[in-house]
């Protein structure tokens, strides 16, 4: 069966263009998935000291290297050329011509900081087989680098510095109870520090090194997530935001030296972070506004907002202000663009487009677009969601359809580029992305309602998703199936397990089928967090392995009917690819159809094109047989 899934395959791929009819009749071109991934993703975004030059990740080779832009002439270059793992931009030297980026080796997200040099040599600075770590800033004129590593027990992450031209390691702060690390003073006199109590509650603290003090910034009387983000160049004030007392997160300042707390704004949905810039000038505040990204920008020196003129038509994905605090680097895309560096002179017309990710094969106006809409579950709760209708869907051309899941749990599906969703709405297929109970963004409220009740009242959400599907007269009701990675692809393998007869089909991302095994042998790393985890899923330790077990679907896998799919990277370190083996080899005994597709050198969550490619091929096809074109009884 995949010998002929692939043939298939490579006929849409030497298919360039195939065309259809839309609504009021005009001509929809259908993209080939190899059209779709000649688009480029970028990620990060880091100015120069000089404000010369940004250093950014591209995907445009087939896998990430890093690249820079020369503002003054917009010239651009590849700085890194690996071919086999992908690489991330973090920072230039200051005053060298080395940068730093970021590794892992296939996956296993066991990153390394790397120093590249002028002369091309490369250096991993915290080498180790099991070692993880990540960079958190430099002091204020950057002659000290500052990091975080497992190195001394893999599961706790103690804090380092290191001064460039010498690269060697010393330890500042030894982490012996778990603690993450939530921000810190430029000089790290003062480091920030957190804890999970809860996946909805969480305890912030900051400690002074020199005076060995620790410090509780969250209030005992008022629980809820605390999260820090960062200090005042003065060390006067520490920035966090919080959910106590309130529904939704807003942003706090205290006072280091008083303990004095005050709201610094809020809104109606989550502040998900304030950040000053390098000498307190501006103040960025960003806004996760139902399930898009918005930022605030206020002058200190004022204290008025600056306007920001934003490009029609795009979102913000991401942002940061240069050290001169004269430019913004924006990327902005939105449902049917992929994301594009735009540089903003402050106080300038509008921002100057610096990238060009889109394929121009690609006409966004044959994609598209998301839109924000709501439905009533089996309850009467009002269940937030994405949709995605193809431009083909008219009542006399009734389209199948899909319930996609996000990870999690307490994830959330955002409007933007998904090359999945483009690929499969542009052939046919109507995509509804469900934001179920215990999604984030909507309240804390709405994000405990999943607590030791997965698989149930957040599963029938996505079940009366269908229903909302169903309801559409452009939407072939009998065709329909759900997708989901992770926690996602847990819920995708619940509904088939749990829920035989609703959906169709099931395609499976790397998806948790055995609680018990996943929650026994999360990461090392996640140490700290593994409470948190306890205390919203259960612990597979206690009585509370009956309810794991009775909600696992490996443990129900006799229940499926109907066609499933399962993709896994086979260096995943969250959900262990002996997970996707066993549903996949549980499923084969019913004799239904199961595809299986594994990536030797992905972990959880696939980033080479080439993988990316196959297996968003493969599932179209798998999609086209058993859900579009399957027989209906």
């Amino acid at each position: 069966m995949l010998n002929a899934m692939k043939r298939t395959a490579l006929a849409i791929l030497a298919a360039c263009m195939l065309s259809c009819t839309g609504k009021e009749g005009k001509h929809i071109e259908e993209y080939s998935i190899s059209q779709l991934y000649k688009n480029i993703s970028i990620a990060g975004g880091r100015f120069s000291a000089d404000d010369r030059k940004i250093l950014f990740s591209s995907n445009e080779t087939g896998i990430y290297n890093v690249f820079e832009i020369n503002i003054a002439d917009r010239s651009r270059k590849q700085i890194t050329n690996s071919t086999t793992e992908s690489c991330f931009a973090i920072d230039y030297v200051d005053g060298t011509g080395q940068i730093l980026y970021s590794s892992d080796k296939g996956g296993n997200e066991n990153d390394h900081i790397f120093l590249l040099s002028e002369d091309g040599s490369v250096t991993d600075l915290t080498p180790g087989d099991n070692v993880k770590a990540a960079f958190t800033g430099w002091n204020k004129d950057k002659t000290t680098m500052y990091f975080m590593s497992n190195r001394r027990d893999p599961r706790f992450f103690d804090l380092y510095k290191m001064n460039p031209g010498q690269w060697k390691e010393e330890m500042i702060y030894r982490n012996t109870e778990g603690f993450e690390f939530a921000g810190s003073t430029r000089d790290r006199s003062i480091i920030a520090l957190s804890r999970s109590v809860s996946t909805s509650e969480s305890k912030l603290y900051l400690y002074d090194i020199a005076a060995r003090k620790m410090t509780e910034v969250s209030e005992p009387d008022k629980p809820g997530l605390y999260s820090g983000t960062g200090f005042s160049s003065d060390k006067r004030f520490f920035y966090y935001t919080t959910n106590a007392e309130r529904e939704f997160a807003y942003l706090a300042s205290y006072e280091t030296a008083t303990g004095q707390r005050r709201t610094i704004y809020e809104t109606d949905w989550d502040v998900e972070g304030g950040w000053l810039s390098k000498n307190d000038r501006y103040r960025l505040i960003l806004i996760n506004d139902d399930a898009r990204n918005v930022i605030k920008m206020f002058d200190l020196d004022t204290g008025e907002e600056v306007a920001y003129p934003g490009i029609p038509g795009t979102d913000i994905v991401n942002f940061n202000i240069s050290d001169s605090e004269k430019y913004l680097l924006l990327t902005l895309g939105s449902s049917k663009t992929t994301g594009d560096l735009y540089l903003w002179e402050i106080g300038s017309d509008k921002p100057e487009r610096l990238t060009s990710t889109m394929n121009p094969e690609i006409n966004p106006d044959n994609l598209a677009d998301a839109e924000v809409i709501r439905y009533r579950s089996f309850d009467g709760l009002e269940i937030p969601s994405i949709f995605y209708k193809p431009l083909t869907a008219t009542v006399k051309n009734k389209v199948p359809a899909l319930v996609m899941v996000h990870g999690g749990p307490g994830g959330q599906s955002r409007v933007g580029y998904n090359p999945l969703v483009q690929y499969l709405v542009n052939h046919g297929y109507a995509i509804l992305a469900v934001n179920n109970r215990g999604s984030s963004g909507y309240g804390k409220s709405f994000f405990r309602m999943d607590d030791r009740n997965h698989g149930d009242k957040d599963l029938r959400d996505c079940i009366w998703g269908k229903k909302w599907l169903q309801s559409l007269d452009y939407i072939d009701s009998a065709r329909i199936g759900i997708i989901g990675g992770s926690y996602g692809g847990f819920m995708t393998m619940a509904a088939m397990t749990f829920h035989p007869d609703e959906f169709m089909v099931g395609v499976n991302f790397f998806g948790v089928t055995n609680w018990l095994r996943t929650l026994k042998s999360i990461p090392p790393y996640w140490a700290s967090f593994r409470e948190a985890l306890y205390n919203e899923m259960g612990d597979p330790y206690t009585a509370d392995s009956v309810r794991l077990y009775d909600i696992s679907p490996l443990f129900h896998a006799g229940n499926i009917r109907n066609p499933v799919m399962v993709l896994q990277g086979a260096n995943d370190p969250r959900v262990l690819k002996v997970e996707s083996d066993e549903i996949v080899a549980a499923a084969k005994a019913n004799n239904v159809p199961v595809e299986y597709i594994v990536f030797a050198d992905e972990g959880h969550g696939f980033i080479r094109k080439e993988n990316e490619i196959r297996g968003d091929s493969l599932i179209l096809v798998f999609l086209d047989r058993f859900l579009k074109n399957a027989a209906v009884f």
